[in-house]
């Protein structure tokens, strides 16, 4: 199995930009301003420092690691070495989610941050054969100023890889209803709705994410499972989450893995994705959070291509990219063995 997820191509679709650094790059930024930031420039140490308490410990930790983010050639460097680790584990095509917000109201300019990301894009491209498209994402915890500005950013940069408009930070005391207005203009401008909702709250943000920001996948979403009315509605109209259960016991969204709601949320037929969130910050990868998910699901290697499968079908890749991947799933499935060919 192990082997079998190793070189299996794959799409990701919830994973955040700056909480893919790696301990080599976390570091490196760190030592380049040791004395003004308090994360470790000893990559050995920064496990230790990811040790989070709970999710409002994770999110004070993951804000002085994009405190690092000094300039665009950080920001330059950042993308095209998450491009490289995403390629190592056979990603082909990756959504990753951005929070231009952070990284602008610390001195870079929007236009330069833009441009910086969409340089690393295509020479990852041409370097990794990976794809890469960005999901502009609201920090929840910096208010309407910050959607605001993220939706200008959307809106007046437009950089190329852009295809989606999100919502993350912590959701208690964060209302998903405010963020509508902003929403709706990303919508109309032909933007895909991916809200993180039900992470750390109940059911009912996932609700007010698809009633009032028009979500078309849900990031995490695993409180849905207490909601039968919610998961029927899940299952009826498509609309799949992103699941990343090691990020969800990390952060102490499920007290333990063998708790997390995967399991009930497939049987129910809700449509799932499997991704890695903020892997190094979580000591994992997406092949682990693939055999996570193959463990939770009771999946042969067949199960495990199916996930593959439902990432790229869930994704926003155009249809003939889309073909194209699910042909390259099949064929390596094929090779292998699997029941599926």
């Amino acid at each position: 199995m192990t082997s079998f997820i190793a070189g299996l191509p794959k799409a990701e679709l919830h994973v955040h930009h700056v909480g893919s650094a790696s301990p080599r790059i976390v570091a490196e930024l760190a030592a380049r301003h040791e004395g003004a930031s308090p994360v470790p420039a000893d990559p050995a140490a920064l496990a230790d420092y990811f040790a989070f308490r709970d999710f409002a410990h994770f999110i004070d930790v993951y804000l002085t690691v994009v405190d690092l983010i000094r300039d665009d050639q950080d920001v330059r460097m950042l993308t095209f070495e998450v491009a490289r680790e995403l390629a190592r584990q056979q990603v082909r095509y990756a959504e990753l989610t951005i929070t231009p917000y952070s990284s602008v109201k610390r001195g870079i300019p929007a236009k330069a941050f833009c441009e910086a990301i969409e340089d690393a894009r295509r020479g990852a491209s041409a370097e990794f054969g990976i794809d890469l498209r960005w999901c502009f994402d609201i920090p929840g915890e910096a208010g309407l100023a910050a959607a605001e500005q993220t939706l200008a950013i959307a809106l007046e940069e437009r950089p190329e890889g852009l295809i989606s408009f999100g919502l993350g930070g912590p959701e208690i005391g964060v209302p998903r209803p405010q963020f509508k207005p902003y929403f709706d203009q990303a919508r109309a401008a032909g933007l895909h709705s991916v809200p993180h909702a039900g992470e750390t709250t109940g059911p009912e943000t996932v609700w007010d994410a698809i009633h009032e920001l028009g979500a078309e996948r849900i990031g995490h979403g695993i409180s849905a499972a207490r909601d039968p009315e919610l998961v029927s509605y899940l299952a009826e109209h498509r609309i799949p989450l992103e699941i990343s259960p090691t990020s969800n016991l990390r952060t102490r969204a499920v007290a333990s893995l063998d708790e997390h709601p995967l399991a009930a949320l497939v049987a129910a037929g809700v449509p799932v994705s499997i991704n890695s969130d903020d892997p190094p910050m979580f000591g994992t990868t997406l092949e682990n959070e693939y055999a996570v998910a193959a463990r939770l699901l009771d999946l042969d290697d067949d199960g495990v291509a199916g996930l593959a499968r439902a990432a790229v079908s869930q994704s926003f890749l155009d249809s003939s990219g889309k073909a194209k991947l699910l042909a390259e799933i099949d064929a390596y499935a094929f090779s292998q063995g699997s029941r599926s060919a």
